[in-house]
């Protein structure tokens, strides 16, 4: 297929693809889509090749949406599921959120959405299969073979097919996600998501998701991850009044750099004139809004003080163990001693530098430490945030 970003061709094509018809009753998702294809020619400068990855992303959503909607038509009673009191980790990115999500998906009482089949959800995972699907070594071999392109991405975010996946990879079907502005550059769509957009139907969208990894597989509690979380509690407390929430924190000036430094990264396989400069200056005022957002939730009492846990990064770097014990004591869950030998063998063969040490100069960003400072005083003062040593 020739590339293209024009929106019909590419539902077109996702119907194709899929050998489903887009369905005219369920079709929410094109506001996304529309903002987005627009954003992505007007600002990300993708060049030929960027173009033509850029539909292919765009097409994995596409097609998994429909494919995804196909077995809630044809079994109405997946949407029967219930996703009973689920734990949303709401920390920004680089505040210690992934391996904090990979250590409470090793506890058997939990359900961690895996990488694998969050790619690759249709036929809906079986509990009889559940470890040996041939979709585990499928999305193993696409995440290899991009670890060898890109092996300076792996020392910065590393994945594996098995480990947990972020929500953004499940919202990202309602087209209304940040999983795109961590590929592509577009402050338009930026703005959009996290000022203007109804983040309603993403929700209950990433419910629907849920409910059919459930259907034939059955789980524990279910333990969800996105920084991108804090731009819409609103709409995700609506959708799941009963959530807890674990919310991670460090020093805005190394979420900022860190996240610069990694999106930077990434863009680069899609855009030529990809920079950390250029990404800070896209990201740093949504980060410190998120994070204002978080205090907000908490004053306005939409995230209550007995359903929230907050952990500190450079307290869990110290004493993970102490920290996981804690996270446990405040939701009223008892951290078993078969959970803790699963995570104490998970971090003894994930090391932090297991794939190489992510390094980065804040000043690469253009921004000024004093003024992000500043800007983030409410929040660090609030959660009690420590300055960390400016890299």
């Amino acid at each position: 297929m020739q590339s293209t970003l024009d929106g019909d061709k590419l539902v077109n094509e996702a119907s194709r693809r899929a050998a489903l018809d887009d369905r005219g009753d369920d079709r929410s998702y094109r506001e996304g889509l529309e903002r987005l294809l627009d954003g992505l020619d007007a600002e990300a400068d993708l060049g030929d090749a960027g173009r033509a990855a850029a539909s292919e992303v765009i097409l994995h959503y596409l097609t998994k949406r429909l494919q995804v909607l196909d077995w809630h038509d044809r079994h109405t009673d997946i949407a029967d599921g219930e996703v009973a009191a689920p734990l949303f980790m709401i920390g920004m990115g680089r505040t210690g959120t992934t391996i904090l999500h990979d250590l409470l998906g090793c506890d058997p009482a939990h359900r961690v959405p895996r990488t694998w089949e969050v790619d690759r959800p249709s036929p809906p995972p079986e509990a009889a299969t559940y470890t040996t699907d041939a979709r585990i070594a499928e999305s193993q071999a696409a995440i290899d073979a991009a670890d060898r392109a890109r092996p300076d991405i792996r020392a910065m975010h590393p994945r594996a097919a098995r480990l947990g996946q972020e929500c953004i990879c499940m919202t990202g079907c309602e087209l209304k996600s940040a999983i795109f502005l961590s590929q592509f550059a577009s402050p338009s769509y930026m703005r959009w998501l996290t000022d203007e957009a109804d983040l309603a139907p993403a929700y209950r969208w990433h419910r629907r998701f849920l409910q059919l990894l459930q259907w034939r597989n059955p789980g524990g509690r279910w333990v969800l991850k996105s920084g991108a979380h804090l731009w819409a509690l609103p709409a995700l407390v609506a959708e799941y009044p009963d959530a807890s929430f674990v919310q991670t924190h460090r020093d805005p000036v190394r979420v900022i750099g860190s996240i610069s430094s990694l999106f930077a990264a990434i863009h680069g396989s899609f855009s030529p004139s990809s920079s950390i400069e250029r990404v800070a200056a896209q990201w740093a005022d949504p980060v410190l809004d998120a994070l204002d957002r978080s205090v907000d939730a908490r004053e306005s009492g939409l995230v209550a003080p007995d359903r929230v846990v907050d952990v500190q990064f450079s307290a869990f770097m110290a004493d993970p163990f102490g920290t996981m014990a804690g996270i446990y004591d405040r939701l009223g869950e008892e951290l078993t001693p078969e959970a803790e030998q699963r995570m104490r063998a998970f971090l003894g063969e994930n090391p932090r530098d297991k794939h190489g040490v992510h390094r980065y100069s804040f000043a690469d960003t253009g921004l000024d430490v004093g003024e992000i400072r500043e800007r983030s005083r409410r929040y660090c003062e609030y959660f009690d945030v420590a300055p960390e040593p400016v890299p």
